[in-house]
């Protein structure tokens, strides 16, 4: 599932995993259409050998094109006297009109609390929703006890409904930036739609419905291994086909190392370019306003087997993984889902502030958006030039009723807003820890690079309540959302509870020679916590049944490893953000340059679920 709009189509292919395989695992990955046209094409004979018939059942994520393989597949098969039949499963859909009216309370049309209809309520149901009962119990009538290769493809096709006819299951999986730029390119319509819907309709329906059922299906084949051949299908040419047990062993292997996720770059209205210039971005940007460094349902892994470099979504490895890397109790706590999700925020050198605003608690969110859980952040400062500022709680002794009534007034009639009389600020800092618990009005100032750090938001919830009246980058107005800002404002988080609460300094939790823990940031209305290491040579830190995001802050490069096994080892350089398995246990970061470093520390706390 993917709430972002506009990912900039640059592939940085740096961040590459190098697991210790198995030859044969390596091995095992079949590369190129050709070939896994070829190799399917063995399976289904062999499958024929014992069965007069065989179904094979093609489905995959959002954005996954069956086309070519359908083609290959039959056309060799027919070359082989093979007979075949081809059911497009979106043949046995419900129509535009019946999807949406089933939707219409999801997808509210109320221009007054939603002024760009961006957001709605998250479809509760499976592919058992989407399926017109007469057409899909028509189609397995046709198919069950008949001769020959039946080929069934299109989203659900690997669903429970189909369950009883599947005899191989192809997963096309497509990682969620391939996805939206597909959407974006025109390779996609909405599950039902005989043509498609202005971009931004289409994926606000995506995200509340399309990729929801997509996500939840992709999950439970995962983990219930129904999956006979996972193939990763951005790239056509170089389509990548792994059997079971060579994706299930890749997994394995990978869960035990210390690992990096392949970001995703976004342009802003706002934004800098630090991260450009650190990490050779194209020219052509117009500037880095977002890295998804580690927004957990938005990038993707790279993985070396072999000659070969497999790309597969994270909540893909996190479906399948997802005892070993968080934890039992992590996963049941959170239904599956990475809770902490990492990004930069990029203003240095920009034009102006992030917008002013904030975001839905608990009850809020569930309530209006049926999401799984507050939207809570957190600012750490890496960088701030001239006069960088970050915004956090209202002043102390300005009436939060007019502020609220002028950026009222503002949405409507374009007024500006005096934002410096209502909103607190204080002078950024480099290695200042901000926490912004679920209500807090905030915002990142001009001029800083900051580590942003959130609870599990599946989607995102940023209400706006002032933007300085400036365009987007497509010139249209940005949205505000005073509606759901006012509802969900805490107006008592003022000046002195802000300096008191939300900017903490470094309390020492542990050192030794040449080495330091602090806690730079830790409040009960949050359920992580936050740390710094600070050492010369190296340091040793211990998951103790929670995993650790580690980011390089401050120094050049470090490398990180098991202590009981150093060859599960990633090296890191500035800015990389690193995950620590919970099944690590003890691991070590030693320093690889001259100079000491900081290395920023995020965990859940020991009693998380007390906070949930």
């Amino acid at each position: 599932m993917s709430f972002m709009f506009n990912p900039y189509p640059y592939e940085d292919l740096n961040p590459v995993n190098r697991p210790k395989l198995p030859a044969q695992v390596a091995e095992g990955v079949i590369s190129g259409i050709q070939p896994v046209s070829e190799r399917l094409v063995k399976e289904i004979r062999q499958r024929l050998q014992t069965a007069p018939g065989v179904t094979v059942c093609l489905d995959g994520y959002v954005g996954a094109d069956w086309r070519a393989l359908v083609n290959l597949l039959s056309g060799a098969l027919k070359k082989q006297l093979i007979p075949v039949t081809i059911s497009d499963l979106s043949a046995c859909y419900k129509s535009s009109q019946e999807l949406d009216a089933m939707l219409a309370d999801n997808l509210e049309q109320d221009l007054e609390k939603d002024p760009v209809l961006l957001f709605g309520k998250l479809f509760e149901g499976g592919y058992e929703t989407l399926f017109d009962s007469g057409k899909l119990k028509a189609l397995k009538e046709k198919i069950s006890g008949s001769a020959g290769v039946h080929l069934v493809f299109g989203a659900g096709a690997c669903s429970d409904e189909l369950r009883e006819i599947c005899g191989i299951a192809v997963y096309l999986d497509v990682t969620p930036k391939q996805a939206i730029l597909r959407i974006k390119r025109g390779g996609y319509r909405n599950l039902g739609d005989a043509a498609a819907r202005p971009f931004k309709e289409m994926m606000r329906r995506c995200y509340y419905y399309d990729f929801e059922l997509a996500m939840h299906l992709r999950a439970k084949l995962l983990k219930q291994d129904l999956i006979d051949f996972y193939i990763a299908s951005d790239d056509l040419v170089k389509t990548q086909m792994l059997p079971r047990e060579v994706f299930n062993a890749i997994c394995a292997s990978l869960v035990k190392y210390p690992f990096r996720c392949k970001p995703v770059y976004l342009e802003g209205v706002w934004g800098g370019y630090y991260i450009k210039r650190l990490r050779n971005l194209p020219e052509a940007m117009k500037n880095c306003a977002w890295v998804f460094d580690l927004i957990p349902l938005e990038v993707s892994l790279l993985i070396e087997a072999g000659k070969t470099i497999v790309e597969i979504p994270f909540f893909t490895f996190v479906c399948k993984e997802g005892d070993a890397l968080m934890g039992r109790q992590c996963v049941d706590t959170f239904k599956g889902y990475f809770p902490i999700r990492f990004n930069y925020d990029d203003t240095w050198h920009s034009n102006g502030n992030m917008s002013i605003q904030l975001h839905p608690g608990k009850t809020y969110i569930k309530e209006n958006f049926n999401e799984h859980g507050r939207q809570d952040e957190s600012y750490y400062i890496i960088a701030t030039g001239h006069g960088a500022r970050t915004f956090v709680g209202l002043r102390e002794g300005e009436d939060p009723a007019e502020f609220i009534a002028a950026a009222k007034r503002s949405e409507k009639d374009y007024s500006p807003v005096d934002y410096e009389k209502y909103v607190h600020f204080e002078e950024s800092k480099p290695g200042m820890q901000f926490l912004l618990p679920a209500g807090t009005i905030h915002s990142s100032g001009r001029n800083q690079l900051i580590l942003e750090i959130g609870s599990l938001t599946v989607g995102s919830y940023t209400f706006k309540m002032y933007d300085y009246l400036r365009p987007d980058l497509d010139g249209i107005p940005r949205p505000i959302h005073t509606y759901h800002g006012e509802r969900t404002l805490e107006t008592s988080r003022t000046s002195s509870w802000v300096k008191e609460n939300l900017v903490q300094k470094p309390r020492k939790l542990r050192s030794g020679e040449g080495w330091a823990e602090y806690v730079v940031g830790e409040h009960d209305l949050l359920y992580f916590n936050l740390y710094r290491y600070e050492f010369e040579k190296r340091i040793e830190g211990n998951t103790d049944g929670v995993f650790h995001v580690l980011n390089l802050v401050d120094g050049e490069r470090v490398v990180v490893y098991s202590k009981a096994n150093p060859e599960y080892r990633f090296e890191q350089n500035y800015l990389d953000m690193v995950v620590v398995p919970t099944n690590m246990g003890e691991y070590v970061i030693e320093n690889l340059g001259d100079q000491p470093v900081c290395v920023h520390k995020t965990c859940l706390k020991k009693n998380f679920t007390e906070f949930v």
